[in-house]
């Protein structure tokens, strides 16, 4: 017989979507009714299979309000719950980079005031033993002036406290994300399946695990633990001795890291691993949209990523059961290590990005070329990465279609005279250059050989493009490369990335 609850996303302290209705959901015994009160309003559902969903009506944002929910024997009481703005967070490291270790972090979390935004973490945990549901248990909503801020996704933290100063509301923030984890390992097997490239990835994992038992691919990842754990302290020593120091005389110096680990059902970063741990337990709670940071992981397989995340979108929306749920997303920064050549892989994710942007209604694209660091796969100023997804959200999702949300966006193409005439959407307001000149052209004739390209700004918000070296240009591309550093903005934005035909290369 299953104990009457609440999901464990449930709890004091909780945001509720403001003018919706909102499902109150959990489990119980077969046959009985569950009762949900709040702010005067009633909601019943019986528990079927174990499980009940109630649907309380719509209603504006406001509180501090009550919450009972009752199956006729025990009641479950919920306080300072109100009703304003929600959204799901998630991503990978630069979703979950903690506000106390960002740019600006210690110093929000000492002086701002009542920021009105409210926070649930969902717990890192794959493995679904009984220890997963204990300390489930001991989630809950969070507000501001907790010590649990210091730990809260700080894109997150500055995206909805913007958006609850703009709004008069509270935000809540649902946190679902964990560093250097693939789009798949959000995704159920279902999906996966349906396509020969993205089931690589479930066939990395089934192939690690063909034939081995249980027990012996415990002790190998426990194995793995207790040696990344002291690999971990040893290379704190060598990056503080050595902070210029490359990965290769790092692992000289402490081993070789074997990060992250051997595929098993122990290890978060596989194929399906966080999706029904992580995901499911807050689904199908009802929030306004998505805000989403990743990529980066999945840039061994960048050809790939358009279809893997335009999958992930549907599969979340089907989740929780609206096909048009707004999904506002990151695209990649400029990034490359030091020591690295430029593979332009990360070129790849970001066009994939765009290209999500322009054919998936109801998406949203934060461009924030100029917020990444050089040799620093986590830039830490969150704040304006922050505040360009919620520019998305106004222009988007809150109707404000006045706000200047996207710097200029390639829109068209016309080769002819020896140069390239380039069109940009969003560029009504004219161009800025940081810089002595415009750079990051490149063009190409029918060798697909680029070569730097000059760039002019016309009257009319286009841009003349050429090069003494290609005569007859048929392909043009702009900062097409791992990392540079933006120099063509509109407004505060920078001008996105592109290149345009996916068939120039040789």
């Amino acid at each position: 017989m299953a104990e009457f609850k609440t999901a464990a996303v449930f709890s004091s302290n909780m945001v509720l979507q403001r003018d919706t209705s909102v499902r109150i959901f959990g489990e119980g015994e077969n046959g009985k009714t569950v009762t949900v009160s709040v702010n005067g309003i009633t909601s019943a559902a019986e528990v079927i299979n174990e499980r009940w969903c109630a649907v309380l009506p719509s209603c504006p944002a406001g509180g501090p309000y009550t919450m009972t929910v009752t199956d006729g024997e025990k009641e479950l009481r919920f306080d300072n719950v109100v009703y304003g703005e929600v959204w799901l967070a998630g991503g990978q490291s630069n979703m979950e980079l903690e506000l106390q270790n960002c740019k600006g972090g210690a110093d929000a979390l000492k002086n701002d005031k009542e920021p009105n935004v409210r926070y649930y973490y969902t717990q890192k945990n794959c493995n679904m033993d009984e220890k997963f549901f204990e300390d489930e248990k001991n989630t809950g909503w969070s507000c501001f002036d907790s010590e649990s801020a210091r730990a809260w996704s700080a894109v997150a933290y500055f995206y909805a406290k913007e958006l609850a100063e703009k709004l008069g509301v509270t935000v809540g923030i649902i946190g679902c994300n964990w560093g250097g984890t693939s789009a798949s390992y959000w995704m159920n097997r279902e999906t996966l399946e349906r396509d020969v490239d993205m089931k690589a990835y479930l066939d990395d994992y089934d192939n690690a695990i063909a034939g081995r038992s249980r027990e012996e691919m415990d002790k190998e990842y426990l194995d793995y633990v207790k040696y990344e754990e002291e690999w971990g302290k040893k290379s704190a020593v060598f990056y503080a001795e050595h902070p210029d120091g490359t990965w290769d005389e790092c692992q000289a110096y402490c081993g070789v890291s074997k990060y992250p680990g051997p595929l098993c059902p122990l290890n978060p970063f596989h194929a399906t691993a966080l999706y029904d741990s992580m995901l499911m337990r807050v689904c199908p709670y009802t929030i306004k949209g998505f805000i989403y940071y990743q990529g980066e992981t999945d840039d061994n397989r960048p050809k790939t990523y358009f279809k893997l995340f335009k999958a992930l979108i549907q599969l979340w929306r089907d989740n929780w059961g609206d096909d048009e749920l707004p999904f506002l997303f990151v695209q990649l920064p400029m990034h490359r290590y030091k020591h690295d050549p430029d593979y332009k892989h990360w070129c790849v994710i970001r066009e994939a990005q765009m290209r999500v942007y322009k054919t998936v209604k109801n998406t949203g694209i934060a461009i924030i070329t100029d917020c990444g660091e050089f040799n620093e796969i986590h830039p830490k100023d969150k704040k304006p990465v922050g505040h360009r997804l919620y520019l998305q959200a106004m222009y988007h999702v809150y109707g404000d279609k006045a706000i200047r949300a996207f710097g200029p966006i390639y829109k068209s193409v016309t080769f002819g005279g020896g140069r390239a005439v380039v069109a940009f959407d969003h560029a009504d307001g004219g161009f800025e250059v940081r810089g002595e000149k415009i750079e990051g052209f490149e063009l190409a004739g029918a060798d697909k050989e680029f070569y730097e390209a000059k760039a002019v700004i016309n009257p009319d918000n286009t841009l003349t493009v050429s090069s003494d070296k290609v005569e007859k240009p048929l392909y043009l591309r702009y900062l097409w490369t791992n990392y540079k550093e933006p120099m063509l903005f509109g407004g505060e934005i920078p001008v996105a990335p592109f290149r345009t035909s996916m068939n120039d290369e040789k």
